[in-house]
């Protein structure tokens, strides 16, 4: 079972104010879910294989191809726009002087 104290250190930890009745319910929560946890260092886990996923599905990945008919051209891309050195121009985004 926790103790206030060790409550209280957690919460300061996740820098949390709590009421007495929070401690209380929190003392409680938290001491079952140790509780889960000891538990779970008793199974005897010898024979069983290490596990990463259950699935057995495999990440499908492809190799990057680069199709010439599907590149944009820079002046297609930017035409109608205002450009700088083939990069578009935008409305500043924040005051020079507020920085």
């Amino acid at each position: 079972m926790l103790s206030n104290t060790d409550i209280l250190h957690l919460a300061a930890l996740a820098n949390l104010d709590l009421t007495s009745a929070e401690i209380e319910k929190l003392k409680g929560d938290l001491s079952i879910v140790i509780e889960h946890f000891a538990d779970l260092k008793n199974l005897n886990t010898d024979n069983l294989m290490p596990t990463s996923q259950t699935t057995g599905l495999i990440n499908v990945t492809r190799q990057d191809e680069v199709n010439p008919d599907s590149i944009l051209p820079v002046s297609s891309a930017t035409s109608g726009t205002d450009t700088h050195n083939d990069y578009f121009v935008v409305s500043a985004l924040l005051d020079k002087d507020a920085i």
